[in-house]
């Protein structure tokens, strides 16, 4: 039986005397449920372990069944009738049950999925306890994978399954065959991509690569990629090679003979005047390589992979896409893994993927968007089929079924929807309308019509199937010429979570009925329809309600807890009603579920800081907030500065908490790139009070590095004491606040207080030329300076404090010339430059504002700086 399975013919296990034996019928309505028609505990033999074999085989039998039906194909010769044998009974209600069971945490399941009964005969058998095989958990796994891809949108599994597939994953020993490790460490990767936890799932990716040997590395090699080229420039490319033996089934060819013999979906030309098909790489010798053991690889001619390597591969290229969806480099880094795949085919469904992934990167790009669009066509026409379009016979059910858990294949409707999608993007919308009508995908039948302007035609279609004057294309095919379209039966096959979804859309469609929409969804679903309450939340969002708004996202969030939009919109309502213990764990959960969520991460540092408000006291918020809570949110802005580099607020906030925690070094850092990323978009910011703070940090620590010393070490190394640098003061602190002046303050900033703070970090050093200097580049940019020059008028009492102040940056400027000038002429006692600047200074100040103010009682001050001044000149 498992060798019939192996082989892909599913009729033969399904319709034999052990499956009728378990299969036997004792209930008729199945109403009560798929689960209720049968005793899936069943004993199938006297002897324990092979009653669990058996039972686990037709589980497996149903479950490739049901993907062969809507994944890989051919059309399935046996339907789930042929298996229960139920009078009385249509495959479309059958069908149509199965369908209504497999909605999952208020998520409805595809409607138009074909054989759905074998999919949920599958979950009831793998439901059954096992007492003797252990490898019953992975095929729950597997179950579980395709189960989430039948749904509308992921959700996650009970804590409860996910434990125990960890358990017995680490229990699993990973000696015995190195492909199986990396199966099963591959797969749950693939589990985690379906939850889009990206992080998660590149370090299993990675896992599995090492479980397998499979050793890899992204680098460069002197090529051409367009047929006019006449230079060689440095091209991309991936050198992979494997470590695993070839699989058992085609152990007697070579691998280049199983490669040359693969049947596989064609890979369209591109036929482009100037892009070539591929990359010519006209020499074997690398730019770098990290490993040696990959150096003996031409780019050119490398070895065929394993195809679980190329799996695993494939594998890594989604997580590369996936975190760093921004980065211009995206489809540079995905093609060298896709090209390394399609170079050598070996199985149909890997292919199809490779194929698939090309077709996605090259969807946006002028000169390859034709092909794009021609292979995703010809892979959704090459699933039905049996024969290729050259007539010769395509690739059998076994090659299509194994090694599909190991890649994240699309379903034959998604792929069909991405085709209308591509279409769409083209401009051809009425071709992905005719997709969507076909596949009742009505969401995006609305949005056509939207796009269409025909709202109307949109608003009636939704109406029509509620009301059930609309029958569907399923329903049309099964009942044939003795259908009926009586409404009130159509109202019974209607299961409730699509009934839910319809009256969102028309929610969506009609927002002066919103409320009543959703609500009336949320009632036809029992109160399970998440998606009726995450519309209905962002309504009231919307518009300011953000009681109701909270309430209705809490039950959203608690039916899925995955998606992260939902999260993040109940988070900001928390914020707005000041709750910010609701607040700090729906942010949290936005982390969790994608960690490149910069905009997450500073939220839940704004809330962590006002966790600490003492209100009605009038307490600054930061001084009132607790040091734990500010280190959380020091620690989740810098988290979040990962994913958000750019953002110059961010990277404020950043600065000001690790000044308030001490962690002035990072301090220096953030201010740095505030400067930077504010003079790229047209003005500098620099925040004074925290340069000053940064330049005192340094200055109040012992100028002398020997009086840094740690006397503080216990008597065995007394003897070994050394020089302790703490990064956040004195010497430890110095380089990096030189740097943060000297390479991104002073070229884009003049203020007199970054000049005067650099003048005091300058006299710390004893750099007196230094200093000396940032004291003048100071007055200049004074308000002393600015009267001197005449850039600023002071003509009359009016502007009288503007002069006060000037008159005492006067005379700061002459103390400083006075206690610097000396030591800048190196002790000669000689020089006499200091003192011409000095009266300079003064002279040109007194005749800018001897008219305004030289009856005024502070004028006597600078005449007695003037007085001063010849008197050391005299002497």
């Amino acid at each position: 039986m498992a060798k019939t399975i192996v082989n892909g013919d599913f009729r033969e296990p399904l319709t034999s005397s052990t499956a009728h034996k378990l299969f036997h019928t004792t209930s008729t309505d199945i109403h009560r449920g798929i689960s209720t028609l049968f005793d899936p505990s069943t004993s199938l033999s006297d002897d324990e372990l092979e009653s669990d074999l058996f039972r686990l085989n037709l589980a497996i039998a149903c479950l490739h069944g049901f993907v062969q039906a809507n994944w890989t194909g051919p059309d399935l010769n046996v339907q789930p009738l042929d298996v229960l044998q139920l009078e009385f009974i249509t495959e479309e209600a059958l069908n149509q049950q199965a369908v209504a069971e497999l909605a999952y945490g208020g998520e409805p399941a595809y409607h138009l999925a074909r054989a759905a009964t074998f999919l949920r005969l599958a979950q009831i058998l793998l439901d059954v306890p096992y007492k003797r095989c252990q490898s019953v958990v992975w095929w729950q796994l597997r179950t579980h994978l395709v189960h989430q891809e039948v749904l509308d949108e992921p959700v996650s599994l009970p804590e409860a399954t996910l434990r125990v597939f960890e358990q017995w994953q680490s229990a699993c020993p990973k000696n015995d065959s190195a492909e199986l490790a990396g199966r099963i460490i591959l797969e749950n990767g693939l589990l985690y991509h379906i939850f889009r936890q990206d992080r998660a799932a590149a370090e299993h990716f990675v896992c599995a690569a090492r479980a397998t040997g499979l050793e890899y590395e992204l680098t460069g090699a002197l090529g051409k990629r367009t047929k006019f080229q006449q230079k060689d420039l440095s091209q991309l490319v991936l050198l992979a090679e494997g470590c695993l033996p070839e699989d058992r089934i085609n152990s007697s060819e070579s691998p280049t003979t199983q490669t040359e013999n693969a049947v596989v979906p064609e890979n369209l030309a591109l036929n482009d005047d100037t892009l070539l098909e591929q990359t010519e790489f006209t020499s074997s010798s690398l730019h770098s390589s990290r490993t040696d053991r990959l150096k003996h690889l031409d780019p050119s001619n490398q070895p065929p992979l394993h195809p679980l390597d190329q799996c695993i591969l494939l594998s890594l290229c989604l997580n590369v896409k996936n975190t760093s969806p921004s980065h211009g480099l995206t489809s540079e880094q995905m093609s060298p893994f896709i090209s390394r795949v399609i170079t050598h085919p070996r199985n149909w469904s890997i292919h199809t993927m490779a194929l698939l992934l090309r077709s996605r990167l090259e969807s946006t790009r002028t000169r390859t968007v034709e092909r794009s669009t021609l292979q995703l066509q010809a892979l959704v026409n090459q699933i039905p089929t049996t024969m290729e379009a050259d007539g010769t016979n395509s690739a059998p059910v076994l090659e299509r079924l194994r090694y599909f858990h190991s890649i994240p294949l699309p379903s034959r409707w998604e792929m069909e929807r991405e085709l209308a999608s591509r279409y769409i993007s083209l401009g051809i919308i009425r071709s992905a309308l005719e997709i969507y009508e076909r596949l009742e995908m009505w969401e995006e039948v609305v949005k056509c019509h939207v796009s269409l302007e025909r709202s109307d035609r949109g608003i009636a279609i939704v109406e029509e199937l509620l009301e059930g004057s609309k029958v569907e294309a399923e329903t049309v095919l099964t009942r044939g010429k003795a259908g009926t379209s009586d409404p009130d039966k159509r109202r019974r096959v209607l299961d409730t979570t699509r009934e839910a979804k319809l009256w969102c859309i028309l929610g969506d469609l009609q927002p002066e009925k919103a409320v009543e929409h959703y609500s009336r969804a949320w009632e036809v679903s029992n109160q399970t329809s998440g998606r009726a309450m995450r519309s209905l939340g962002g309504y009231y969002f919307a518009r300011n309600e953000f009681p109701q708004a909270r309430d209705c996202l809490r039950k959203a969030v608690k039916i899925n807890t995955l998606l992260s939009r939902s999260w993040f919109i109940l988070g900001c309502t928390c914020m707005r009603l000041e709750d910010w213990e609701g607040a700090k764990e729906a942010f949290s959960r936005c982390v969790s579920i994608d960690e490149d969520d910069g905009e997450s991460w500073s939220n839940l540092a704004s809330i962590y800081l006002r966790m600490g408000d003492k209100k009605d006291t009038g307490e600054d918020s930061l001084q009132s907030t607790s040091h734990t809570n500010k280190m959380l949110a020091f620690r989740a802005l810098k988290e979040g500065l990962k994913h958000s580099y750019e953002n110059w607020r961010m990277w404020s906030n950043y600065m000001l908490i690790a000044v308030d925690v001490g962690e002035l070094a990072e301090a220096t850092r953030a201010l740095g790139r505030v400067v930077q990323e504010t003079s790229n978009k047209g003005t500098a910011v620099v925040d004074e009070d925290v340069l000053d703070r940064l330049v005192n940090a340094v200055t109040r620590a012992p100028s002398n590095p020997d009086e840094a010393v740690d006397t503080s070490a216990d008597d065995s190394n007394a003897g070994d004491a050394k020089l302790i640098l703490n990064p956040n003061e004195g010497r430890g602190l110095l380089p990096r606040v030189l740097d943060l002046f000297d390479k991104v303050i002073l070229p884009h900033v003049s203020s007199a207080r970054v000049f005067r703070a650099y003048a005091r970090l300058m006299t710390w050093q004893e750099k007196w030329d230094g200093a000396l200097k940032a004291w003048m580049d100071a007055y200049r940019e004074s308000n002393a300076g600015k009267i001197a020059r005449g850039e600023l008028s002071v003509v009359d009492g009016a502007a009288r404090d503007i002069w006060i102040e000037g008159v005492g940056e006067v005379e700061e400027i002459v103390d400083v010339l006075t206690n610097l000038g000396p030591r800048t002429d190196s002790g000669s006692g000689t020089g006499k430059k200091w003192r011409l600047q000095a009266r300079t200074i003064v002279k040109s100040f007194m005749t800018r504002t001897r008219d305004s103010f030289e009856d005024d009682s502070e004028w006597n001050r600078l005449e007695n700086v003037s007085e001063e001044l010849k008197q050391v000149g005299s002497d």
